[in-house]
C-alpha cells in the first residue's frame, strides 16, 4: 500500500474491534491498539510485523487517551482515523433499583472515557482530513428496560457525532450501530434474561438459538473501510451499518 493510514483502535481485543483490526492491518494500514487485555495485541504485534502498536489499559482512566494519542505520533507521525469502539453494558437493573455510581461508571466507560481520546487527536485529524468512527448500539435508539445506563450514554455518544460534525467541518464523524454480533456482550446480554422484560430476553435467546447473530466481520469490516474513506456527506450522521447509505462500504 502506497499510503497506509495511522489508525488508533480501542477495545481492539476481541470481538467488533479484533475483526474491525484485522481487516485494517490485512490491508497494510498501521494501527495503535488499546484494550485491557494485552495478550491479543500482543499477538497482532508479532503476526503483522512493523504495523503494530499498543497499549493496554483500563479506558475508564481519563489519562489513557492523551498517553496513545502521544505514542501514536511518536510512532506513526500522523493519525488518519480514530475508531472508539470499547464499551460495557452494565449495569444492567431497573432505574427503580438503579445505583448512581454504577451509572457513573459506565457513563465513564461508554461515554466519557471518548472526549480524552478525541480532544488531543482533533489537530492531527484536522490536518489529515481524517474521521471518528464511534460504536453505538441500536439502545441508543430504542428503549430495552434495564438498559437504561448503555442506551443514554450511547445516544449521547451520538450526539457527541453531531456536535463534533458542526464544530470540526475538516474531520468526520459517524457513528454506527453494528446490529446484535456474536460477541462477549451478547453472552452477557443471555445472562441477565431473569433481569430484563420477557418478550427483550426471548428476541435475543432466539437470535443466539437460530444462527441468526452476525458475525463480527460484517459490522467490523465496513467499519474499518469507513474509518478509511468514509464520505463528507456521512458527517454527524447515527447509522445502521448495513443501511442503504452505506452500500459502497458493503461489498
Amino acid at each position: 500500500m502506497a499510503n497506509p493510514k495511522s489508525i488508533i483502535l480501542t477495545g481492539a481485543s476481541r470481538g467488533i474491534g479484533l475483526a474491525i483490526a484485522r481487516f485494517l492491518l490485512k490491508d497494510g494500514h498501521k494501527l495503535f491498539l488499546v484494550a485491557r487485555s494485552g495478550e491479543p495485541l500482543e499477538k497482532l504485534k508479532g503476526e503483522f510485523k512493523g504495523q503494530v502498536e499498543y497499549l493496554a489499559a483500563d479506558l475508564s482512566d481519563f489519562k489513557v487517551g492523551p498517553k496513545v494519542v502521544s505514542q501514536t505520533l511518536k510512532a506513526f507521525s500522523r493519525i488518519d482515523a480514530l475508531i472508539i469502539n470499547h464499551g460495557t453494558l452494565s449495569p444492567v437493573t431497573r432505574i427503580a433499583d438503579a445505583d448512581p455510581e454504577q451509572w457513573r461508571s459506565a457513563f465513564d466507560v461508554n461515554f466519557f472515557s471518548a472526549v480524552p481520546f478525541i480532544k488531543p487527536a482533533l489537530p492531527s485529524l484536522r490536518e489529515t482530513h481524517g474521521r471518528i468512527i464511534l460504536t453505538s448500539s441500536g439502545a441508543a435508539a430504542h428503549s430495552y428496560s434495564t438498559w437504561g445506563a448503555y442506551g443514554s450514554s450511547k445516544a449521547a455518544l451520538n450526539h457527541l457525532a453531531m456536535t463534533l460534525a458542526v464544530e470540526e467541518p475538516d474531520v468526520t464523524t459517524v457513528s454506527i450501530r453494528p446490529g446484535v454480533v456474536d460477541t462477549e456482550m451478547q453472552v452477557e446480554v443471555r445472562g441477565h434474561n431473569s433481569l430484563m422484560d420477557e418478550k427483550d430476553a426471548e428476541k435475543f435467546k432466539t437470535l443466539f438459538e437460530t444462527g441468526k447473530l452476525l458475525k463480527p466481520e460484517q459490522p467490523g469490516n465496513v467499519m474499518a473501510r469507513l474509518a478509511v474513506e468514509a464520505s463528507k456527506d456521512l458527517n454527524g450522521k447515527f447509522l445502521s451499518w448495513d443501511s442503504p447509505e452505506l452500500d459502497k462500504y458493503q461489498y
